[in-house]
């Protein structure tokens, strides 16, 4: 596929996402029938449209319409690369801008259109995060970074990073975690290196690791991840320790692919239907479902997805999911509260209330990270049950 080819297939897709559909959906489909396509130009059309999502109201605007040929073009003017050559209606590139085009669009002039949010949410982020405000929504408009947690219980963080070269993938170790390692380049080709075929590699991301590694897990003999999902936390935290780990998902189906997971990691996970079964434990994590905000750079269209009724459903989930959470740990044990997002409401807020509905316990941590070029924004809590 040509550049032009590569606007015209996202300018469909966008189209898709703006109609309702999910970009995943919307991406997979196209992609079904495109068989033309080679992986290199889905990765070109998959990027195309991540990166319109993200930037959605401000491209709007340099394109002079919210539609997916308006923020496609709002992204080439973005860019300031040659619009002619890519609009040039040849080799299935889109058609030629109208003379509306050619002189409408006009730069990003509210807040809202600045900084890429809904505008119901620019009070929801000057509440949650006051002078990083306007940080955290700018870092929302550019890409993730690929992140990767070395499992120490199949090598070292240098040997990972040899292995990985040997497979053309130059990861680089990073601050944020003591097993984190960052690549720049040649993230499609990690599932099939070596180093992630033999349990040495984890996808995960850098805050998510920092926050595992911030557990206390000396004495915790039995730990619980209750809102497990995929398992990446539950995996994190047994390649630290040789506790008796378990994993408990109020959809059982996410966590699916756990135990191949576990097995290729050489960590024993055992999966609960029923979290009470196995009676109390040492340590219980809830990585709540959330807005997800702080992940926002690698979903996009769930920022503009989120509405302020679904995130007090959310808040509501939350602080009944922490009620049920707290009756399955023993006396002395830990409770620990984790979600991906940047909101008070959904962090801070849901502690306090914590705290306010359940006195027998006493807080040993509370934590940020902001959102960076090493991780996602992410939040920790942590409290002991007094004995």
């Amino acid at each position: 596929m040509t550049p032009g080819a590569r606007i015209a297939a996202a300018i469909g897709v966008l189209d898709a996402v703006l109609a309702g559909e999910a970009a995943e959906k919307a991406l997979t489909g196209w992609a079904r029938g495109a068989r033309y396509a080679g992986s290199k130009d889905r990765a070109a059309v998959r990027d195309h449209v991540y990166q319109a999502l993200r930037c959605k109201r401000s491209y709007a605007c340099l394109g002079g319409a919210m539609t997916g040929r308006g923020l496609m073009l709002g992204a080439v003017r973005d860019a300031n690369e040659p619009i002619g050559a890519l609009f040039s209606g040849e080799g299935h590139a889109p058609a030629p801008l109208t003379a509306d085009e050619a002189a409408g669009g006009h730069q990003p002039e509210s807040d809202g259109e600045r900084l890429d949010l809904p505008d119901w949410m620019l009070s929801l982020f000057d509440e949650s995060l006051g002078k990083r405000a306007e940080e955290a929504a700018l870092a929302l408009r550019g890409r993730a970074p690929l992140m990767l947690r070395v499992n120490e219980r199949r090598a070292t963080r240098d040997e990972v990073i040899a292995i990985l070269a040997e497979d053309g993938l130059a990861a680089e170790p990073v601050a944020i975690a003591p097993m984190a390692l960052r690549l720049d380049k040649g993230a499609r080709g990690v599932a099939n290196s070596r180093a992630f075929i033999e349990g040495m590699v984890e996808l995960q991301d850098g805050s998510s690791q920092a926050a595992m590694a911030a557990l206390d897990l000396s004495g915790a003999g039995r730990v619980l991840d209750y809102c497990a999902g995929g398992g990446g936390k539950v995996l994190a935290l047994a390649a630290r320790a040789d506790s008796a780990f378990y994993a408990h998902d109020a959809a059982p189906r996410r966590m699916a692919d756990l135990p191949a997971r576990a097995a290729r990691a050489g960590v024993d996970v055992q999966l609960l239907d029923d979290a009470e079964e196995a009676a109390l434990y040492d340590l219980v994590l809830c990585d709540a479902p959330c807005s997800g905000s702080g992940t926002w750079r690698r979903s996009p269209d769930e920022k503009w997805r989120l509405s302020a009724e679904r995130l007090g459903e959310l808040t509501r989930i939350q602080g009944d999911i922490l009620d049920r959470a707290q009756a399955l740990v023993a006396p002395q044990g830990q409770l620990a509260y984790a979600t991906c997002s940047l909101f008070h409401a959904e962090n801070e807020a849901q502690s306090d209330h914590f705290m306010a509905r359940h006195p027998g316990w006493r807080e040993t941590l509370r934590r940020r990270w902001p959102i960076g070029d090493e991780g996602d924004g992410f939040y920790l809590w942590v409290v002991q049950r007094r004995s």
